[in-house]
């Protein structure tokens, strides 16, 4: 064999055994750009297994995760559940969870099943511990309750909060009617009669007993309501008491 053939047998075993061994060694894993999603799911802990609701989560998917709340319905909201029965055995136990789960989240829910008779001194209780906290308190009297709580959350996580408040009408009347079906015992029939009787909002606001009574349909207790309503300062008479005695909007004397 010569020189020549000799070194391009050479090249070729070298090839092959390159080859060889780059068939042999395992595939490196090359990592994938994944987009960002949306957890579709409500996160359930695993402590809640066994929780009664649990079987009412219907309309939205629902998986247990390692997280410190209870339940997470989106990035922002998450809730702590308390059975106000379970509450009167261990009072210490919402403290805590509550402790533990500090200032994480936007919205964080306390969401109580009312499942006891004696309940009002627990409530008044949960509603201290929640504004002191910024907690938004949810009571449920059921656990379906509970539940379509859970899944109203989490089917609204990304709505714009416009969708939720009170569209103010712009209707004149319209307004009026809302104003004055405030006051017990005044209806729309008797809004329609106090603009035909007075002509505006204004003058009605200011009308006396004797006007009043006047118009058909107010008698002596509509009149008093509507007198009272409209007569009566914004401000307890308790309250500006309060504020005469700690000595508040008196001024100083020089």
């Amino acid at each position: 064999m010569s020189d020549f053939e000799d070194e391009e047998f050479e090249k070729l075993a070298v090839a092959a055994v390159e080859q060889a061994e780059r068939e042999a060694a395992p595939k490196q894993f090359v990592p994938k750009l994944v987009s960002k999603s949306v957890n579709h799911n409500v996160l359930v802990s695993f402590r809640q297994k066994g929780n009664p609701l649990l079987p009412h989560l219907r309309n939205v998917p629902w998986e247990y995760s390692e997280i410190v709340p209870d339940f997470v319905m989106g990035a922002k909201t998450c809730a702590l559940f308390l059975s106000l029965k379970y509450h009167h055995v261990h009072p210490e136990y919402i403290y805590s969870r509550i402790g533990k789960l500090g200032k994480a989240y936007e919205l964080r829910i306390l969401l109580a099943v009312v499942d006891v008779e004696n309940h009002r001194e627990s409530i008044q209780e949960l509603v201290k511990t929640s504004v002191v906290n910024r907690y938004t308190l949810i009571l449920a009297w059921s656990s379906a309750e509970a539940a379509r709580y859970i899944e109203t959350y989490k089917a609204f996580e990304f709505a714009a909060p416009t969708n939720i408040m009170e569209r103010p009408s712009t209707d004149y009347l319209e307004r009026v009617q809302n104003t004055f079906t405030s006051i017990r015992g005044i209806n729309k029939s008797d809004c329609l009669s106090l603009i035909a009787h007075f002509g505006s909002m204004k003058r009605a606001l200011t009308a006396t007993q004797e006007e009043l009574e006047q118009i058909d349909g107010f008698g002596p207790t509509k009149v008093r309501r509507f007198l009272e309503a409209t007569h009566q300062p914004f401000r307890s008479q308790k309250v500006v008491k309060a504020v005469k005695q700690t000595g508040h909007g008196q001024q100083k004397k020089s």
